[in-house]
Order: structure tokens, then C-alpha cells, then sequence
């Protein structure tokens, strides 16, 4: 079948991992979190909300890993285009993205497979706990 195509998707194995990894982070920083884990066409894969996490960051978690799909982490994607002001105002009304920290790609074998997004602390800590689910599955 030559119209047919291989993708490659993140497995609900590695997406669960991922999110008790990105918990445990979150425990250690003593902030709230929500973590979800989308394959790679943007389809939510694994979520959790820690007691007392933002309502607000249940959607901020999904539309950065979602947005990470571009194959860059939300806060880099933000710095390379925050200078072109229709290109920061086209994507930031494009459904399902957003461009704040805390979203990164998951990539294996130079492929993004799927993205990780955490919402709930301050920035740093919501990049520093979907960075400990990436680590959980290098």
C-alpha cells in the first residue's frame, strides 16, 4: 500500500511513567499539579490532577502538550517568535495551543512521538516537572 504512511506514537506505557514521574517532581517542589500526555496526533494519552491543582490547568496541561507537538518545548517556541507579533497573535488563537512554559516534545529516535504538559505552579516548576517525566522515560 504505497499511500499509506508509519507514524510513531508515544505508548500508554511510557505515557503513564511519564505522569507519575512528573508527580513525584511536583510533590518534591510542593506544588499542585496537572500533567497530561498526548500522542503524536495531539490525542490525550494520560492525565492526572493532584488534589488542589488549579481547575484552569486541567486545559493549560492539554493545550501545552498538545502545542509541544511542534517539536519545541512551549517557552522556546514562545522566545523564537515573540518578536512577530502576527505570528504570536495568529497562534495564540490557533485551537489547541498555548505559549507558556511548561510543554515539551517527546522526542525518540529524532522523532517527536508525543508531548508532556504541566500546569499548576509557577513557571519553573511546570517545566521542571514535565522535564522529570521526559527524564523517566530516557
Amino acid at each position: 500500500m504505497a499511500n499509506l504512511i508509519t507514524k510513531k506514537c508515544v505508548s500508554y506505557t511510557d505515557a503513564s511513567r511519564m505522569v507519575s514521574a512528573a508527580l513525584q517532581k511536583a510533590e518534591e517542589l510542593g506544588c499542585s499539579q496537572n500533567i497530561a500526555v498526548v500522542d503524536c496526533g495531539g490525542n490525550l494519552l494520560a492525565f492526572a490532577r493532584m488534589d488542589d491543582a488549579p481547575i484552569l490547568g486541567i486545559t493549560g496541561a492539554q493545550r501545552k502538550a498538545h502545542t509541544a507537538l511542534l517539536g519545541i518545548g512551549t517557552e522556546a517556541f514562545y522566545d523564537a517568535i515573540k518578536h512577530h507579533e502576527g505570528t504570536v497573535h495568529g497562534l495564540s488563537n490557533l485551537p489547541g495551543t498555548i505559549m507558556v512554559p511548561g510543554g515539551l516534545p517527546i522526542v525518540i529516535d529524532k522523532q517527536t512521538v508525543g508531548g508532556i504538559g504541566a500546569s499548576g505552579g509557577m513557571p519553573e516548576e511546570d517545566v521542571a516537572c514535565a522535564q522529570a517525566g521526559l527524564d523517566a522515560i530516557a
